[in-house]
């Protein structure tokens, strides 16, 4: 379809109260009691939006006041209060009462004026579209639905693919009806809303051809830890209900919101390929008006939107954002036909926009190396365990028991008082914004989501612990696990002179720590970003053509089939991974460390035994600098710094600062210094700073030279303990004697302290020792270190001692 311009409508004063049809250019969000909170949204886009290049399906809407006409025509409110005191006297079911009251409602009939007046909308509406019958979704519009502090989300029916005039009247009794089934009703009862006040309005909207190209949902904030900067999108391939519903596992693309405002950058942070098994297309008049059906394989291994529309929606969500002053939970949906991209729904996010800024929970299991079964989407951050309780189908729901761990295919809306009483929730398939995710997150159940075969892989009174508390992933584990939860109000933590920055090696952890008071982020690994998200050794890309093992190739190319080149993948891949971390602090610098592995551990990676040597002592052997310019190795660091460039340049991460590891020489700093030039990548241009890693004795006692080359260091504590002793970090017979509080490894972090900031160069620690050793803390604040960078879980207790400290001198 394509987006129609509407004529102006809205009078000065405001629709009518007695309006019985009122069209979404006619109302605003000031009247969702004339026409729900769905219709007064798709008015209020449609007036407001429409100048901002957002495209809104044209439509109308039957207001409350024709919802209480027809009541009336039917007389059906002597019926409703009946049933509901005989219900009160327990003289009859729910069940039955529903029964009989959403009868009545469809076999009713509709007072002339309102069958003409819709007639006549639903004309108009055809006229406008080109002429006839046009295809509509026909969708309920509760008058109290998606308050800030209520949603009714999928507690009223709707109906897709809806044609002709007496299909569209009949839908339309089957919506208002929809406003007493069990689980409207049920949902009132929680809510405490008034059944009898609570009218219903039906909208009317054009149908976009989703069904022949794809459709999703989008949050203008992370659904699991509230971080405002990022847009989530969901998508999958035909009718957007797939994924609204949870019956299929979508892609997930994430967008860093700020760098939207410079068209220079693509700020996707984030691509995630979902396997969108099935999709919803048009049916068959005659059969029925939607059917699921399954989706090729060549179209499950490729995105269902390329980044220009990712980018596009993104940016239509932050403009809803803005008009609306608050987090939005926002429907999209791509036509098939035309081409275009349009809203279909905006309703506001009712749960992270809720939450308490100043509390902060944390979660940890405390057994080590437990057994891993499942992986999904981690939906919330907490953890819990219980019996698995396998449910096919609600008819088996009235055995399942209170703290039971509820594993199903996907759920609905007839599943939520079952996941009120479950521990935590595990699903086959859908994705953040599934009805799973979103009914997960407002019960504050832990829940993992999309694992693929949860219902086939675990067994009916199984104990597993559920764990949402590492990062995007929710892992499912063996057994009843120990774990712990704390919760800490943030405004009680001091402020510093001296900067408190995050360790942080996992793009999947860095949003649950933006709400810790730091400083920025003093060391993000870049190693454990391939490891995690790569796989593959970088030259094992770069030389695949001349790898002469099949097997290896298959797996290889299987890993980068979705690349023309597959050093693509590995830029595309790392990229992505260091600015999620940079996003998750920006403006704030957040220092990137380029790859830090021994060669034994780069030997680990797909394919990197081809390429690594085999060293009798590699914790001082082929690492850090060495590799950058050797001709073994120059061409997979030229990948890092591609990335990297593209995480500065091409997202948009400017907040990005590069450090060196393990650089020995001068002449092996100067090297290193040069390749990156050569690859985009040069100190000072475009605001780059490099710094290096101060943890071989050298840097310390050529720290003049060093700091000639280098805009800051990062002392590397456990390596300058080890070097400056000559005991190895890993020796447990020697582990009495490694201690970075020895005076000569203090005298060597003093004397880079004053050295450095002669030069003009910032000092910076990463490592645990501030957080275990209160006196290490003390001294490296009174030698007047810049920074101190910490795993999360240590930060505040360690900017709490780090505040007494400055405060006492």
């Amino acid at each position: 379809m394509k987006a129609l311009k509407q004529p102006e409508r809205r009078s000065p004063d405001g629709p009518s109260k007695d309006s019985l049809i009122l069209w979404f250019d006619e109302v605003t969000n000031r009247d969702v009691p004339l026409v729900g909170g769905k219709n007064a949204s798709l008015g209020e886009m449609t007036q407001g939006l429409t100048a901002e290049g957002i495209r809104v399906p044209p439509g109308f809407a039957l207001t409350a006041h024709a919802y209480r006409s027809y009541v009336q025509h039917n007389d059906l409110g002597e019926l409703i209060s009946e049933q509901y005191r005989l219900l009160a006297e327990k003289r009859l079911q729910l069940s039955d009462v529903t029964r009989i009251v959403r009868h009545r409602f469809v076999q009713g009939s509709f007072p002339d004026d309102m069958k003409l007046q819709v007639s006549e909308a639903y004309r108009e509406l055809g006229r406008r579209h080109g002429g006839g019958d046009c295809d509509v979704a026909v969708r309920s519009s509760a008058t109290a639905e998606d308050l800030p502090d209520a949603s009714f989300a999928g507690q009223q029916e709707s109906f897709l693919h809806v044609s002709g005039i007496d299909e569209l009247l009949h839908t339309c009794k089957l919506c208002f009806a929809s406003l007493f089934t069990e689980r409207a009703i049920s949902y009132r009862e929680q809510k405490g809303f008034d059944h009898l006040a609570v009218a219903l309005s039906v909208g009317v909207q054009m149908m976009v051809r989703s069904d022949m190209a794809s459709a999703g949902v989008m949050f203008t904030l992370d659904t699991e830890t509230g971080f405002r900067d990022m847009i989530v999108i969901n998508a999958a391939y035909g009718l957007g209900e797939t994924v609204v519903q949870g019956i299929v596992t979508p892609d997930e693309y994430r967008v860093f919101k700020p760098a939207l405002e410079r068209p220079e950058t693509t700020p996707i942070v984030e691509k995630l390929l979902g396997e969108k098994e099935v999709h919803m297309v048009y049916g068959e008049k005659w059969s029925s008006r939607v059917k699921t059906v399954n989706t090729p394989l060549q179209d499950r291994r490729r995105f269902a939107l390329r980044d220009v529309e990712i980018l596009q929606l993104a940016r239509w969500a932050k403009t809803i954002e803005d008009h609306y002053g608050r987090p939005m939970d926002i429907e999209w949906a791509l036509d098939g036909e035309s081409g275009e991209l349009f809203i279909v729904q905006a309703r506001p996010e009712t749960v992270q926009s809720r939450s308490e800024n100043q509390a902060f929970k944390t979660a940890r299991l405390i057994e080590e190396n437990p057994k891993l079964l499942l992986e999904g989407l981690a939906i919330g951050s907490t953890i819990a365990s219980g019996k698995v309780a396998i449910v096919e189908s609600l008819a088996e729901a009235r055995d399942f028991q209170q703290g039971e761990i509820l594993v199903a295919r996907q759920t609905d809306p007839d599943w939520v008082p079952l996941m009120k009483k479950a521990a935590g929730i595990i699903t086959d398939h859908g994705g953040r914004t599934s009805h799973a995710a979103i009914v997960s997150r407002e019960l504050g159940v832990p829940a993992v989501i999309g694992t693929g075969h949860a219902t086939r892989e675990l067994f009916k009174g199984q104990e597993v612990t559920l764990s949402c508390a590492e990062g995007e992933q929710g892992r499912v584990y063996r057994g009843l696990l120990e774990f712990e939860e704390s919760e800490i109000d943030l405004s009680e933590i001091p402020s510093t002179k001296t900067k408190v920055m995050l360790n942080i090696a996992s793009p999947d952890a860095a949003f649950r720590w933006w709400r810790l008071p730091a400083d920025g982020i003093g060391l993000a690994r870049m190693e454990f970003i391939i490891n995690s998200m790569i796989k593959i050794h970088p030259m094992a890309l770069v030389k695949l053509d001349e790898i002469e093992d099949s097997s290896l190739q298959r797996k290889l190319r299987l890993l980068t089939q979705h690349y023309q080149n597959p050093i693509d993948y590995f830029v595309d891949k790392l990229s992505m991974g260091i600015a999620h971390i940079a996003a998750s602090r920006y403006p704030d610098p957040v220092i990137v460390r380029t790859s830090d592995f021994k060669s034994n551990e780069y030997a680990q990676l797909l394919g990197g035994e081809l390429f690594e040597p085999h060293e009798a002592n590699p914790m001082i052997g082929f690492r850090g600098a060495s590799r950058y310019y050797s001709p073994d190795y120059r061409e997979g660091f030229e990948l890092e710094c591609r990335a990297l460039k593209k995480a500065r340049e091409e997202i948009g991460m400017k907040n990005i600062i590069v450090m060196i590891p393990f650089c020995r020489t001068l002449e092996e700093a100067d090297r290193v210094l040069e390749v990156m030039a050569e690859n985009g990548l040069a100190r000072g241009a475009d605001g780059l700073e490099v710094y290096v890693m101060a943890e071989i004795p050298s840097n310390i006692i050529l720290a003049r030279e060093f700091a000639q080359r280098f805009d800051g260091f990062s002392i590397g504590s456990n390596d300058l303990t080890q070097l400056v002793l000559g005991v190895d970090r890993d020796s447990e017979q020697l582990a009495d004697l490694f201690d970075e509080r020895n005076p000569a490894v203090k005298a060597m972090i003093s004397q880079l302290i004053e050295v450095a900031h002669d030069e003009g160069c910032k000092v910076g620690i990463c490592g645990q020792g501030p957080s275990d050793h209160p006196d290490f803390a003390e001294f490296l604040v009174e030698a007047g270190i810049d920074s101190i960078s910490l795993t999360p879980d240590s930060v505040i207790r360690t900017k709490k001692r780090i505040a007494a400290i400055e405060n006492s001198r």
